[in-house]
């Protein structure tokens, strides 16, 4: 079989994952179709083959490759799947998008591109505004002890610094992150055995390991569905617990979280989970039965075992 050439020099890869969600796919790749920097590349990998999503990728107006997977690999497996797979096509950048997600405009590519080349930074992900209140995060955003849960408020605190387009050290990476491919030599890609839940928490730990610089652009955006209906609050909503309504969820964030507080980097978080969710399980939501299930499942993360429920 005869080898292709490597993408030219600079190309950016996007790289996004789908299962069974073809019309917001579609969505999805039309808004990075329209992207005024240029994608060399895009790479879908597809974990729902049943239902392919073939024809959206083959017509969304980029070179695109489909690949199916018959066996399905979650957000960790599907980005690392389709990460590789760009590192081998050659690709200097990797742009990271979930199925659900867009860039907010026709320029979100270019000013990362843009932040990353001038602050030589590893990784550069856009700030995730909520679907469908633009001006609200869709994931609020903690800085020293403020929660912060629009976009204004957010820009307010940090311009209380020296920067106002980088917030350093923070960065939300499957979605919209646009990663230099020589990172990937430092960090790795997702870890296939975390599935779902804390894939992205796990690679952050490993890029603030590293040393590398990396953050938040405040001024590039990248639409996505709010997630906060996991966190429950506890005491009088100072603080709270993420404690998912779906079992299956609910089985990947307790047994990931597990492994990821045993991990060197998150070790002081993890000595404050017990007392924060025996609270939580006993005092607030009164199940002891759920904070013993709690309990089991965060033992068997740090032990390890990673089987599917």
């Amino acid at each position: 079989m005869k080898a292709t050439a490597p993408l030219p020099p600079g190309s950016v890869v996007a790289v996004v994952v789908t299962r069974h969600r073809t019309e917001l796919l579609a969505e999805s790749l039309a808004a990075l179709a329209k992207q005024t920097h240029p994608i060399a590349h895009l790479i879908v990998v597809d974990n729902g083959p049943d239902e392919p999503a073939r024809e959206v990728v083959e017509t969304c107006g980029l070179p695109a490759t489909w690949v199916p997977s018959w066996t399905n690999l979650g957000g960790a497996g599907g980005f690392a799947l389709g990460m590789l797979q760009a590192l081998a096509m050659g690709a200097d950048w990797i742009w990271l998008g979930d199925d659900d997600g867009l860039p907010a405009d026709e320029s979100t590519l270019s000013t990362l591109f843009d932040l990353a080349e001038r602050r030589r930074l590893a990784a550069v992900s856009p700030t995730v505004a909520d679907k469908d209140r633009p001006d609200r995060l869709a994931f609020p955003v903690r800085r020293g002890l403020a929660w912060h849960r629009s976009r204004a408020a957010l820009a307010a605190d940090v311009k209380h610094g020296a920067d106002d387009e980088l917030l350093p050290g923070i960065a939300a990476l499957m979605n919209g992150a646009l990663f230099r491919a020589s990172t990937l030599d430092v960090v790795g890609v997702p870890d296939l055995r975390l599935f779902v839940r804390g894939d992205e928490v796990e690679v952050h730990r490993r890029l603030v390991r590293s040393g590398l610089p990396f953050g938040t652009s405040l001024r590039a955006a990248y639409l996505h569905p709010a997630g906060s209906d996991d966190d429950k609050p506890m005491l009088g909503g100072r603080l709270h617990a993420r404690d998912p309504d779906d079992p299956v969820k609910r089985y990947y964030t307790y047994r990931n979280r597990g492994f990821l507080v045993s991990q060197p980097g998150m070790r002081r978080v993890g000595a404050l989970e017990v007392p924060r969710f025996a609270w939580y399980f006993l005092v607030t939501k009164r199940s002891p039965r759920e904070f013993l299930q709690w309990l089991r499942l965060v033992r068997q993360g740090r032990s390890e075992r990673f089987r599917r429920p």
